[in-house]
């Protein structure tokens, strides 16, 4: 057989190498022809008798991305086209079948009679990891960015090659518990300690060191398959399972609520794969993932998280005849919390920045934020202190606007006021050359009225980035109404310059996440003056599948910043505009009680200087009427919760705001967490169907007003039973 992904080579001891190199990828990736290839080279190593044992390895960067996801798509697909032919049955069959190759794969390798040795030269993921795991022996080349895991939890699966069983019987099962269900990638050192690599060497050793373990009479047998062996963490029905397994199902319905099947099912897993033979245990892992494969959540999360979300970030939206821009310089005006961190993430990726203040203690303050973040890296061991200098050396601090004469890219991110802004917009353009670009990081101005203070408004664009930069991976990046191709290409390119996922919006108030961000915190403004217990509104909250409730999330925003959104709204729409309830009650706390937020170290929460935040008593005073929280329906309120971000992302779509259904569910999920378990605001609604989705709207807003009702276009789509993935192809931006 003729391979296409591997290369095949045996030396005079007779051992094969088999070197991975998938043609036109940057990184190796598990995909149908992948299987097979590999199934055909173990066949080959396990048969011919001149072949001692086999070594693994890549010739590109990494060792390997894990599985392609899309192939797992593909089996969701057929399950549905199975089923309408031949019946659910027959459908769930196939779908085991298909998706348990691997694990099969892996196990023939293991049992193959000959060692196998994965020799790590880079990154090794999710399957990749696992075909490690299956390895008799596991030798890394040290690099310090290299990093090993199966991150499958984070799209809603979790590994199923092996890598549940093979984990449980390398360490304690509560180890392994929380290695399975954080997904983290973790380091070489990290890996070794856990005896999850074998050992680490330098590069040039690694295909040598992995060769001579197997001259040495390396076992091909693995620790579970020998006579006597052992579980590291002792039986599961023993005192130390015991004091294992019932926490750690209490940790898990702490942390989600139930809302991950996925989760659920690794539990499930390693408490019944521990208790059988090795292949029992693989057979019912197997079951499992058949079945979480075609749960909603994991269609819903692997669509946003990694189709979507890596379309994104590759220029699904970038015009395609506009040149690619190569950033090396870009100015940032405004050296303040925002600026200050922007001009970081630029500096990190790379890039010079100029960072300009009203005067040179104000810019040099800016880049001293630089400074603490990377000395906390530095601190943690994620980065040196050489990497720190040269991260500084990048940034230049000054109050010169004429600094900005040779950048590619500005960005402005002063003071939220209208009149700043156009100052400053004005004085840049003054100096920057003709064809560069401007981009306003504003949270809340529209981009066409600031466009308007622009020499060049087709070289304006917004650029709006989320706090705390260094740890949001979302930007809005906001069209006006007279924004060029040029602008859009630009700012997408800076994007992913800076590793950051963007989504392209239209210009309206709030762009697209504020707006369901706002809905979300006026819902919990609202619940509480209902007589709803704060406490009650935040663990609801975390139950619908949110981060953080809506009253921790206003305070870390800050009260007084929604206090003067809700006023500027006022008077540019109307007194009808704002609800009236939540105007009493930020006026209360913000103008009467000085209550701003996390900033001043009082709001919704008191922060003390030692200790947890906690509610702050008094809220109970500003209730008129307090409802007896066993009265109250939680899924109401979770309900509610969701439902009013969810609709205003679907308003969003058919006033043209969003023109990419990806967009929506992935800066829902990356900009403000919505419940990633549903795939985003839209995918929650497909998930319900559009038809519940409208039924629920009605029956909330007859019991708790108008901002429950649901558009035109939902209820066109509703009667016709069609969803937004149907309706409106990703990728093929279409008018609502």
């Amino acid at each position: 057989m003729d391979y296409r992904n591997f290369k095949f080579e045996t030396d005079s001891d007779g051992i094969a190498l088999i070197t991975w190199d998938a043609p036109g990828r940057s990184m190796n990736v598990i995909d149908m022809k992948t299987i097979e290839e590999l199934s055909d080279i173990v066949e080959r190593v396990a048969t011919d008798a001149a072949i001692k044992g086999a070594v693994v390895t890549s010739s590109k960067e990494t060792f390997c991305a894990g599985a392609d996801l899309t192939m797992l798509e593909v089996f969701s697909r057929e399950f549905t086209t199975v089923a309408k032919a031949e019946g659910e049955t027959a459908a769930v069959k196939r779908l085991y079948e298909e998706s348990r190759k691997l694990s099969l794969l892996y196990r023939r390798l293991e049992k193959s009679g000959k060692p196998w040795v994965a020799a790590i030269n880079g990154t090794a993921l999710g399957g990749g990891f696992e075909l490690c795991l299956a390895c008799h022996h596991r030798i890394a080349a040290d690099n310090a960015k290299t990093r090993v895991g199966l991150p499958e939890i984070k799209v809603g699966l979790f590994p199923g090659a092996g890598g549940t069983q093979r984990v449980a019987r390398m360490m304690a099962p509560g180890d392994a518990l929380q290695f399975l269900l954080k997904g983290e990638q973790i380091k070489l050192s990290q890996a070794k300690g856990m005896k999850l690599v074998d050992a680490v060497v330098p590069p040039d050793q690694l295909i040598k060191s992995a060769k001579d373990w197997i001259k040495a009479g390396g076992s091909a047998k693995a620790p579970w398959d020998q006579d006597g062996f052992k579980l590291p963490g002792g039986l599961v029905y023993s005192k130390a399972g015991m004091m294992t397994f019932p926490a750690a199902n209490a940790i898990y319905r702490r942390e989600t609520y139930d809302n991950y099947p996925a989760a659920r099912a690794i539990l499930q897993v390693v408490y019944e794969g521990l208790q059988v033979p090795f292949d029992i245990g693989l057979r019912i892992e197997s079951r499992w993932f058949a079945k979480i494969l075609h749960s909603p959540e994991a269609a819903a999360m692997i669509r946003s998280l990694f189709v979507s979300m890596g379309e994104l970030n590759k220029g699904a939206r970038r015009p395609k005849d506009v040149p690619p821009n190569n950033f090396k310089r870009v100015g940032i005006i405004g050296a303040g919390f925002m600026g200050a961190s922007i001009g970081y993430v630029t500096a990190l990726a790379g890039i010079d920045v100029v960072l300009i203040d009203r005067d040179q203690e104000a810019a040099d303050k800016g880049k001293a934020h630089s400074h603490k973040l990377m000395t906390t890296q530095v601190n943690r061991g994620r980065a040196t202190t050489a990497e720190r200098e040269a991260l500084l050396a990048r940034i230049t601090p000054t109050a010169d606007y004429q600094a900005l004469k040779d950048c590619e890219l500005v960005i402005e991110a002063v003071f939220e006021d209208r009149n700043v802004k156009a100052e400053t917009i004005k004085k840049a353009q003054a100096v920057i050359g003709d064809k560069v670009i401007f981009g306003s990081n504003t949270s809340t101005l529209p981009i066409s009225s600031l466009a308007e203070s622009a020499e060049r408004p087709a070289d304006f664009i917004g650029i709006h980035f989320f706090s705390p930069v260094e740890r949001m991976m979302l930007v809005e990046v906001i069209m006006g109404k007279k924004t060029g191709d040029a602008a859009l290409a630009a700012a997408l390119d800076f994007v992913r310059a800076i590793r950051k996922t963007p989504i392209v919006v239209n210009d309206t108030r709030g762009f697209y996440a504020n707006r369901c961000v706002l809905n979300y915190i006026r819902e919990g403004h609202l619940m509480l003056m209902e007589g709803v217990p704060a406490a009650m509104i935040e663990n609801v909250a975390r139950m619908a599948g949110m981060p953080v409730g809506p009253l921790s999330l206003n305070d870390e925003v800050a009260l007084d910043l929604g206090w003067k959104i809700l006023k500027a709204t006022e008077a540019d729409l109307g007194i009808q505009a704002v609800d009236p309830r939540q105007k009493q009650l930020l006026a209360d706390l913000v103008e009467t009680r000085g209550r701003l937020g996390r900033k001043n170290g009082k709001g919704f929460y008191d922060y003390p200087a030692t200790g947890p935040k906690r509610l702050w008593s008094g809220l109970a005073d500003l209730q008129q009427t307090k409802l007896d929280p066993d009265t109250i329906d939680t899924q109401e309120l979770k309900a509610r919760l969701l439902v009013v971000q969810a609709l205003e992302a679907a308003r969003t779509v058919e006033e043209g705001v969003i023109t990419d259904v990806r967009e929506a569910d992935v800066g829902s999920i990356l900009g403000f967490g919505f419940a990633p378990y549903s795939g985003g605001t839209l995918s929650y609604i497909d998930m319900m169907g559009t038809k519940a989705f409208v039924d629920l709207c009605g029956r909330l807003e007859k019991k708790h007003g108008e901002r429950f009702a649901a558009g035109k276009l939902l209820a066109e789509m509703a009667a016709k039973g069609e969803t937004f993935y149907g309706r409106f192809a990703p990728g093929a931006p279409k008018a609502a």
